[in-house]
């Protein structure tokens, strides 16, 4: 058998066994399902047992993993709920820390060009990562689920757009016109979406939902696929265009199928989160540099500091921006669940090292430290959450149906 195929079965077979593993462990401490999927891929990977090794084919599909991530969290992106003095703060709280990240990096990074690309993944929150949190917590339609929303949402679209201006090679004003005409071309393709559908279109989505057509779901991969290529063509980040085909995905469903949404929705997640995005999690922990991270020294101290320069990068601005409504206890949980970082730090990382920006140890400091606060800071944030009280998530139930 070839090294794909036996890497292959590899992954597949710990994208079954971390769920067992999850719900083992999760008898008495809840652990993040990626956490499990990441260190079972360390194991077999070159540093550890040496079974796994990546090649083209691992290393595309690993891609597909991390765009369905990034697209899944465009489509939970809500407009109606996501607006007003939320999203203000949202994008304030941002960039107040991509000027920090930016200072940060630029300190230990010694020069502007390798602190670009460390400031940008302090800035990034792991949204792919902690929406199933919230999800499998009963918290994801509370007012609480969508100031997390929001923050998470601009804590991952805004790295996206900041990888695509400062970290694409061009020079500001060319990259700043390219991502203007992807800006256009997105913005057509939402006012496509909102545009009324003929009724042949409503119609074929019913009678070939539970068909071998599935018309929906071709169509949904379809404008994800329109989407990739169209960042590729521009010469941006695909996850740019993966977050913007999740966002198109909902407004089309909405108005052509909205009672089949959620089951259309449930068979592309089956799709992400059942293959794609296990693969990219243990691709993650595979490719993972352990040696370079316990050579000690410089790198294995900067992995303690990354991890607090998430929360006092990405979380301080987070903290004094929150919306006035929430109790100290739902700040506090907002601050982990913001700061909890991984999918864009290793995009980062990889953009850093094929640039030679980043050392090996650099990069492996950083997804270590990101790493850790997804083990730790969603952990922190639910166990916060659950001592806030009935009376908080009371007053979130009446929230969360007046208009803010």
């Amino acid at each position: 058998m070839s090294q794909s195929g036996t890497t292959l079965i590899l992954i597949m077979s710990i994208a079954v066994l971390a769920p067992l593993l999850a719900y083992a462990v999760g008898r008495r401490l809840s652990v993040p399902l990626v956490i499990f999927e990441i260190l079972l891929g360390i194991l077999i990977g070159p540093d550890v047992l040496g079974w796994a090794h990546t090649d083209a084919l691992i290393d595309g599909l690993s891609e597909l993993g991390l765009a369905m991530l990034i697209f899944l969290a465009g489509y939970e992106l809500e407009f109606g709920k996501v607006r007003g003095d939320t999203l203000t703060r949202s994008v304030w709280a941002w960039l107040v820390a991509l000027a920090l990240g930016l200072g940060a990096g630029a300190l230990l990074g010694d020069g502007f060009h390798k602190g670009v690309f460390i400031g940008v993944a302090l800035t990034s929150t792991a949204l792919g990562t902690v929406l199933p949190v919230l999800r499998d917590a009963g918290e994801l339609k509370g007012r609480f689920g969508t100031v997390v929303m929001a923050f998470g949402a601009v804590g991952e679209f805004g790295p996206i757009i900041a990888i695509s201006l400062l970290l694409s090679g061009r020079r500001p004003g060319e990259a700043t016109a390219v991502l203007a005409v992807f800006a256009a071309l997105t913005a057509g393709a939402v006012l496509w979406a909102l545009r009324p559908t003929p009724p042949w279109f409503s119609r074929v989505i019913a009678k070939t939902l539970h068909t071998s057509a599935q018309f929906a779901v071709r169509f949904v991969f379809l404008l994800l696929a329109v989407m990739l290529g169209a960042s590729q063509a521009l010469g941006l980040d695909v996850l740019l265009g993966a977050f913007a085909a999740g966002l198109i995905t909902r407004l089309v469903l909405t108005g052509a199928a909205p009672e089949a949404g959620p089951e259309i929705l449930a068979k592309v997640e089956g799709v992400g989160f059942g293959f794609l995005v296990p693969v990219f999690f243990v691709v993650t922990g595979i490719e993972f540099d352990l040696d370079s991270l316990l050579d000690g020294g410089r790198t294995l101290l900067l992995l303690p500091l990354f991890l607090l320069l998430f929360l006092v990068v990405r979380g301080g601005p987070v903290w004094f921006l929150a919306p006035g409504d929430l109790v100290r206890k739902e700040r506090v949980a907002l601050v982990l669940y913001e700061s909890t970082a991984l999918p864009l730090v290793v995009a980062i990382t990889t953009i850093g090292l094929d640039d030679k920006a980043l050392t090996p140890g650099e990069a492996a400091a950083l997804v270590g430290a990101g790493m850790l606060s997804v083990l730790v800071f969603p952990l922190l944030a639910l166990r916060i959450r659950a001592g806030a009280g009935e009376a908080a998530r009371r007053r979130e139930s009446v929230t969360e149906s007046e208009s803010w």
